[in-house]
């Protein structure tokens, strides 16, 4: 059985997500604040839904506390829709952004596309690594070395490396960056990819300073450079 971590301080807004979660067949865990939160993520939930206006500590300092040591979907409650908000969420590892009021129905089934994804994921009968030069994937324990030295990439940057490494040379437009490793559509997705390669680049400049690996194909989007 799956298990979701709700973690959102309306205790009926709470009690709804989670009757319903259970009555899908899902075992629910709840925190009422953040702190209670970060806490409870270290039982490695398989998905968290992450509520963003809570006192004492918001939802995107939550998911920066947890996102390096949890690797599930995370998806973001919020009464805010600006398109700032949701840029902001999903860049700092946030899988998905639903806007509240919310239908409960499609609240359901973007969980179970989720859950459904990281299946995927889990079970690609694909070699468990890649190597480019001194750079050492391992797509099974979802980590990046370069000379022994781990990257420390997030769940999203591991994706979008990944994504990048499976199809050396291939050129991906940002738009099709964001609908792989996100799965949805939404606000300023493009910044967001672009973000994440930002970060990417960084990392990787940080052990290895003459190599980006990543390539910017100017005006279409990036590539694995084959030449790495």
């Amino acid at each position: 059985m799956e298990t979701i971590l709700i973690i959102d301080d309306e205790p009926d807004i709470v009690m709804v997500i989670k009757d319903v979660l259970e009555n899908n067949g899902y075992n629910v865990l709840v925190a009422y604040n953040g702190f209670d939160g970060i806490e409870l993520s270290k039982k490695k939930p398989d998905l968290i839904i992450l509520d963003i206006m809570m006192p004492d500590i918001d939802g995107f300092n939550v998911c920066n506390a947890i996102r390096d040591n949890v690797i599930c979907p995370i998806l973001f409650l919020s009464a805010k829709d600006s398109e700032a908000d949701k840029i902001k969420g999903l860049a700092i590892g946030g899988d998905d952004y639903i806007t509240k009021p919310f239908s409960l129905k499609e609240l359901v089934i973007r969980v179970k596309a989720h859950l459904r994804r990281e299946k995927r994921y889990a079970n690609k009968g694909l070699e468990n690594c890649l190597q480019f030069k001194n750079l050492k994937i391992d797509l099974k324990g979802m980590t990046v070395k370069i000379n022994y030295e781990d990257l420390n990439l997030t769940k999203k940057e591991f994706e979008i490396v990944e994504l990048l490494t499976l199809y050396p040379g291939q050129v991906f437009s940002k738009e099709q960056i964001y609908e792989r490793v996100w799965g949805f559509d939404g606000m300023g997705c493009t910044s967001t990819v672009t973000e994440h390669i930002k970060k990417i680049r960084s990392k990787i400049s940080a052990i290895e300073e003459d190599n980006q690996y990543i390539a910017t194909v100017w005006g279409i989007g990036y590539k694995w450079d084959v030449k790495s």
